[in-house]
């Protein structure tokens, strides 16, 4: 039995048509963006919603897609054919990356409105939309030739990538309001709670809404692919996993039959069965990187064929480095491996 055959897509295959949308429950529309890499699409998420202020009817969006002409094409289809006349209330980003808030500064421009983000992650897209720390240029590129990715090629076009975030996310919002976990929100007629979740994004918000059953998952627990859970140069010596598998273990308190709506892939039910997955998964990497590991000393860079079963191309393969960082760093802090400094300039990896 393959993993994905223990979930349950209540929607079979059906998808909700480019700038179109699906409605998953009353309220709750579907819609999907583009994107131009390998995961080639995004979910977002229409609520109905009503201002507590002036009584005023309309939608929260949920999350944005990334800047760029194709995704403000598909939400202008929507403005015109999905949002029956009412106008958007807020703007609700579940975390910093820029498939999520790439749109944003444009969406709360378009209606007035006011972007709502945890604190860590907008300061983090703020700082990442200016800079070029942990998406490319030349801290990137030194930081994965530490790790052993230091062949002149992959090491030239990381550094290339300077302007890599702020391509997608040009402009972030100069205010927002801010989302803790445990915070409830009215949205509508329906009542939202925040789960606050580390180790993808620095403070990733995902929503439960108990009366309708739902969880507005993001990128913490998606369907067929693992999240991606990575070290970047900003904090080299981090150790994101553990907080990773922490957070999705504290889903476990959601009912077992709690629709999921994740950013990518289809909606399932299933969350507790997809997320002893996920930690079975990891428990597999770890495995992976210390029985190679024992047998000789290895980089980052050297264990990407045994963790990674694919052709890589240079946008996956920066997320695979980050990635193997990140299974490594949890060894090494865990007191299983220990680090060694090379006269190169790579750090190696052995048992402790």
């Amino acid at each position: 039995m393959t993993d994905e055959s223990r979930l349950q897509y209540p929607f079979g295959d059906e998808l909700p048509a480019l700038g179109g949308t699906l409605e998953v429950a009353p309220g709750v529309r579907w819609l999907r963006m583009p994107l131009p890499f390998a995961l080639n699409h995004i979910n977002l998420w229409l609520l109905r919603d009503r201002d507590a202020e002036s009584g005023r009817e309309g939608w929260a969006l949920i999350d944005c897609g990334i800047a760029n002409d194709t995704t403000r094409a598909a939400w202008e289809q929507v403005f015109a054919n999905e949002l029956q006349g009412l106008p958007v209330l807020r703007v609700i980003v579940t975390h910093m990356h820029p498939d999520h808030i790439g749109l944003a500064h444009w969406l709360t421009e378009r209606f007035g409105v006011r972007l709502w983000i945890s604190a860590t992650d907008f300061s983090a897209a703020r700082l990442a939309s200016q800079s070029t720390t942990g998406f490319g240029g030349d801290n990137a590129a030194a930081f994965f030739a530490s790790h052993g990715l230091n062949d002149p090629e992959s090491v030239d076009k990381v550094r290339q990538r300077s302007n890599y975030y702020a391509s997608m996310v040009p402009r972030v919002p100069e205010r927002y309001r801010r989302l803790m976990d445990g915070d409830e929100l009215r949205i509508g007629a329906q009542t939202w709670t925040c789960h606050a979740g580390h180790g993808h994004a620095p403070e990733h918000i995902s929503l439960h809404c108990p009366a309708l059953g739902i969880l507005i998952s993001g990128d913490m627990v998606l369907p067929r692919i693992s999240t991606n859970v990575s070290v970047i140069d900003l904090e080299p010596e981090g150790n994101p996993l553990p907080l990773y598998l922490a957070s999705i273990g504290r889903m476990r308190a959601l009912p077992a039959d709690t629709l999921v709506l994740p950013s990518h892939g289809k909606p399932f039910r299933g969350l507790h069965v997809r997320i002893g997955q996920l930690v079975a998964h990891h428990d597999e990497r770890l495995a992976v990187v210390l029985d190679a590991c024992a047998r000789e000393p290895q980089t980052a860079a050297s264990l990407l064929p045994a963790l990674f079963h694919r052709r890589l191309d240079l946008h996956q393969t920066t997320f695979a480095m980050g990635e193997s960082i990140a299974h490594l760093n949890a060894l090494w802090h865990g007191g299983r491996l220990q680090r060694e400094l090379g006269a190169d300039g790579v750090y190696r990896f052995i048992p402790a």
